[in-house]
C-alpha cells in the first residue's frame, strides 16, 4: 500500500478535527478525496506529509511512518499545494536550481533533472524567464515540475487547477494521467467534480473529520442510485416565496427513474437524468464543496 491510515485522529485545542480515520491507497491509482469546507480534508493532508502529527493512530507513506520516519517519507513525496509557493523575483531554472540544492542533489544530476521536468512540463524554453511573468497555468506547471525533482513515489496533488482556465487544467490533467502511467501514485483534492471523474481511480468522501464513502465512481452510483428524478419544486412559504427549488430522488438505474416518470400525471418541471458524483456528494454532505 502506498499510504495507510489506522485510526487516526486529530484534536486541535479540544476539537476533534479527524475522528477515528481509517483508509489505504493502492500503489499506482489515483485516489480523489473529497469534502467540504471544514471536513478535516486539509489536516489530513498535512498529516500525510509530515506537516502535522496526528493526535491518535498510525500513518505510512511509501511504507514509513510519518512521525517517527519523517525524513524517509519526505524523501518518498511530492507535493504541489493549491497555493503558489514558487519565488517570483528568481526565473524558472532558479527556482528549480533551489529546490535540487535544498534535496541535495549533486550538480550534474540536478542539472539533468532540472532540463528533464522543465522539458516535461513545458517550460524548457521559459528557463531564464522570471516566474512573476508565466501565466497562472505555467506556474502550476513549475510546481509539479519541482516537485518531482526528487522523483517521489507519490505525489500529493492540492487542487492543483484551482483559478486556471480550461485549457490549463486539460494540459496538468494529461500530465497527471501521464505520472500515473509511469507508475506513479497520486492523491488528488479538488473542488471540480469533472476533475475527479476524469482522472480518480477511487473516491474517497470525508465530512466532519469522518470518511463516509470510499469506492469507484461506479460503486458509488451503484450503491446510491444510477438515475436521478430532478423535479422543480416553489419554495415553502416560510422561505423565499416565489423562487424555485430542485428536488432529486435517487433510483437503481435510469430506467427505473425514467418509469417513475412516464407513471406521473404532471411532468411539467420534472426531468430523467444519469447520477453524477455531485450529486452523490450533495446527497451525503448536505451542501456543496462551496
Amino acid at each position: 500500500m502506498a499510504v495507510v491510515l489506522d485510526s487516526v485522529s486529530k484534536i486541535y485545542n479540544d476539537v476533534p478535527v479527524v475522528k477515528d480515520f481509517s483508509l489505504q491507497i493502492h500503489a499506482g491509482e489515483i485516489f480523489g478525496l473529497l469534502g467540504p469546507n471544514g471536513a478535516g480534508k486539509s489536516t489530513t493532508i498535512r498529516m500525510l506529509t509530515t506537516l502535522t502529527k496526528p493526535t491518535s493512530g498510525q500513518i505510512a507513506v511509501a511504507d514509513f511512518d510519518v512521525v517517527t520516519q519523517a525524513r524517509q517519507v519526505k524523501r518518498s513525496i511530492g507535493v504541489v499545494l493549491q497555493q503558489i509557493s514558487v519565488d517570483m523575483d528568481l526565473s524558472v531554472w532558479e527556482n528549480m536550481e533551489f529546490h535540487g540544492r535544498l534535496h541535495h542533489l549533486p550538480q550534474p544530476l540536478r542539472k539533468q533533472r532540472i532540463e528533464k521536468y522543465l522539458d516535461y512540463v513545458g517550460l524548457l524554453n521559459r528557463q531564464q524567464d522570471a516566474v512573476r511573468g508565466l501565466s497562472g497555468g505555467m506556474m502550476r506547471r513549475l510546481q509539479i515540475a519541482r516537485a518531482l525533482l526528487q522523483e517521489p513515489q507519490m505525489l500529493f496533488l492540492d487542487e492543483p487547477t484551482v483559478g486556471l482556465d480550461p485549457q490549463s487544467r486539460r494540459r496538468l490533467w494529461e500530465i497527471i494521467r501521464d505520472l500515473n502511467t509511469q507508475g506513479m501514485t497520486i492523491l488528488l483534492t479538488t473542488h471540480y467534480m469533472e476533475e475527479v471523474e476524469a482522472l480518480c481511480d477511487r473516491i474517497g468522501i470525508m465530512d466532519q473529520g469522518q470518511l463516509i464513502a470510499l469506492g469507484t465512481l461506479a460503486e458509488l452510483r451503484q450503491e446510491h442510485g444510477e438515475g436521478l428524478l430532478v423535479k422543480q419544486i416553489e419554495a415553502s412559504h416560510n422561505q423565499n416565496q416565489g423562487s424555485l427549488q430542485w428536488d432529486y430522488q435517487f433510483f437503481s438505474t435510469l430506467a427505473a427513474a425514467q418509469s417513475h416518470l412516464d407513471q406521473q400525471a404532471d411532468r411539467v418541471g420534472m426531468m430523467v437524468r444519469p447520477t453524477n458524483l455531485e450529486d452523490i456528494f450533495v446527497e451525503l454532505t448536505g451542501r456543496n464543496l462551496d
